[in-house]
């Protein structure tokens, strides 16, 4: 089978892996596990330190880390095999695709991780050097945690700001060595005796710390260090304020980015070219439902019809139950008829939808009047099939949410 061609397996493998889905149990068991092998190994790396650990249980941290080698091997070798399935990735060829994945940052992580362990089978390495690499395994943390590989962005992206903030910072801390160092090198030549020296009151003095190991001694030395105290909590404030605004900024984006991947998920969407796709998410914002909550009751005015991005939600229909899962939609019958809901809709797992209001799907129907019609079509279908199953009770009937 050619790797361009479907491939379940892999796609399975790659959902598990790159897809945080919270209602999946697989996903949930790979990096819940994942996570708890990475915590163990920053400890088991900490009591290797420990010479009476190391020399009573050294055969058991041996056989844990070649345990734990085998494992993050075969993570980082489903990754690379299964990242073809990406969609910005799919159409390029295998070889050039899994290579552009293997470049990025949190793909060099993973290949540090085990790189060191096949290494010293080529290259004669000291194994206290392999013990210190061993700490990049504490680094594989990011890719379950949101908020580090959000840090990791604002620090990419505000690298030229933060850089011209460390170039100001440390031209500040050369100028107040160099003026504390004429001021006192006379009165405490054993502390002030060289602007290299003078550079640690200076350091200390400007990060606020204030140790009071060296203090200026002279009214103008005093006087100096009080300007540069008042200058150092300005300019050191500097690149907190720099990342705090990245960090705003990386959250609007994040959010653009959460909303297009799930308008993306929805089949109905998927063939839309980039400009209507945004156009749309600008008329629908997402919900997460919990297991058991009530998404729509009968008899309640229809307000929104919704898309299902994940999960899974049960409509409830007289005596009946109605599965429906990610792609499927409901609510648009009640909406388009302007009348009250006629089914309960139930969350099954937990699921994240997209809502539509009934004020925009008029907007929707004139921005984009191939969605509206096939909404319509399938309302339409739906309402033609209720219809025959009631003149035909003994049938089987497979209606939607209304």
């Amino acid at each position: 089978m050619s790797e361009k061609q479907p491939n379940a397996l892999r796609r399975r493998v790659h959902d598990i892996l790159e897809l945080d889905r919270d209602h999946d149990p697989a996903t949930n068991f790979v990096n819940g596990f994942l996570v708890v092998l990475i915590c163990l190994n920053v400890l088991a790396f900490s009591a290797e330190t420990v010479p009476e650990l190391g020399e009573r249980y050294g055969s058991y941290f041996y056989a844990f880390n070649l345990f734990s080698i085998a494992v993050f091997t075969i993570e980082y070798a489903m990754r690379i095999w299964s990242c073809v399935e990406i969609p910005l990735l799919r159409e390029q060829e295998p070889w050039r695709a899994r290579l552009k994945f293997a470049g990025g940052p949190l793909q060099i992580i993973d290949l540090l991780v085990i790189l060191p362990f096949y290494l010293s089978f080529i290259i004669p390495i000291d194994l206290r050097v392999l013990r210190i690499l061993r700490i990049f395994r504490f680094l594989k943390l990011a890719r379950f945690s949101p908020a580090l590989q959000s840090l990791g962005r604002v620090i990419t992206n505000e690298r030229r700001a933060l850089i011209g903030a460390l170039f100001v910072m440390t031209t500040l801390l050369l100028f107040a060595a160099t003026g504390v160092y004429f001021l006192e090198r006379n009165a405490q030549p054993e502390f002030f005796g060289s602007v290299p020296a003078a550079a640690w009151w200076a350091l200390a003095t400007l990060t606020t710390v204030g140790y009071g190991d060296v203090v200026p001694i002279t009214p103008a030395g005093k006087l100096f260090g009080g300007l540069i105290m008042i200058f150092g909590l300005a300019m050191f404030a500097l690149p907190i304020a720099i990342v705090a605004t990245g960090f705003s900024q990386e959250a609007s984006r994040r959010d653009f980015v959460v909303t297009w991947s799930m308008v993306a998920q929805v089949p109905l969407f998927a063939q839309l070219d980039a400009i209507s796709v945004a156009n749309i998410m600008s008329l629908l914002y997402s919900r997460s439902f919990e297991p058991g909550a009530k998404i729509v009751v009968a008899g309640t005015d229809a307000k929104a019809m919704f898309f299902i991005s994940s999960g899974e939600v049960e409509v409830r229909t007289g005596g009946e139950q109605i599965l429906l899962r990610e792609g499927d939609f409901f609510g648009e019958m009640a909406l388009l008829e302007q009348r009250l809901r006629e089914h309960t809709v139930i969350a099954v797992t937990k699921c994240r939808l997209l809502v539509l209001e009934k004020e925009d799907l008029a907007q929707l129907c004139h921005q984009t009047p191939k969605i509206y019609h096939h909404i319509q079509s399938v309302a339409e279908a739906r309402t033609k099939a209720a219809h025959e199953a009631k003149a035909k009770p003994v049938r089987s009937r497979k209606v939607a949410a209304k």
